[in-house]
């Protein structure tokens, strides 16, 4: 991975990561949909500055950021911009390709569709933990290999409730293994 692609706005890195693929410890799949936060923006964790808990956001891009949702799932995103911007993409969804198997045992079902459909039953089916925080994404346990999809779809991101308006959510236009469908243009 060069070091170029991840210097970039975390809009412009959500969505060129649409179609790459994603694995740790071998376990993953195809990047199905993602959602970009920048410092800028009041939805962002990194909005008020650095804290421990978002630390990783203000650091080096091309790194792992963990958090916990709701106090119940675990959330990666993958840093971005330039050192010090708090910019992120979080992962939303993969399209399952490897280790099915124990992602069908770490989620307790075998339905391939819903694997990995939203970011906190992704972290659960890759073992994503905050273990994995501030940790590279280019290296392992983790692997990222450049791909391309058919097509990209923008809308507005999921489940926030500020600077619901911007359209920084991204998915691979007709993916069955998205959290949630794209409203119609």
């Amino acid at each position: 991975m060069r070091q170029e692609f991840w210097v970039r706005h975390p809009v412009e890195v959500a969505r060129d990561l649409i179609g790459w693929e994603l694995t740790v410890n071998g376990v993953g799949g195809r990047i199905v949909e993602t959602e970009a936060y920048h410092q800028e923006d009041p939805a962002s964790h990194s909005f008020s500055g650095p804290t421990p808990r978002n630390r990783v956001m203000f650091g080096p891009p091309a790194h792992v950021y963990v958090y916990r949702s709701y106090g119940i799932h675990w959330c990666m995103n993958l840093v971005c911009g330039a050192d010090g911007d708090g910019a992120a993409v979080l992962i939303r969804a993969l399209e399952p390709t490897h280790g099915l198997e124990l992602m069908a045992e770490r989620r307790g079902l075998i339905d391939r569709r819903a694997m990995c459909s939203g970011p906190g039953k992704l972290c659960q089916a890759l073992a994503v933990t905050r273990e994995h925080d501030g940790m590279r994404a280019d290296h392992p346990p983790f692997a990222l290999q450049p791909g391309a999809a058919a097509g990209v779809v923008a809308g507005p991101r999921i489940g926030i409730t500020k600077a619901m308006e911007k359209p920084w959510r991204f998915g691979e236009a007709g993916s069955r293994y998205l959290s949630r469908p794209f409203p119609k243009a």
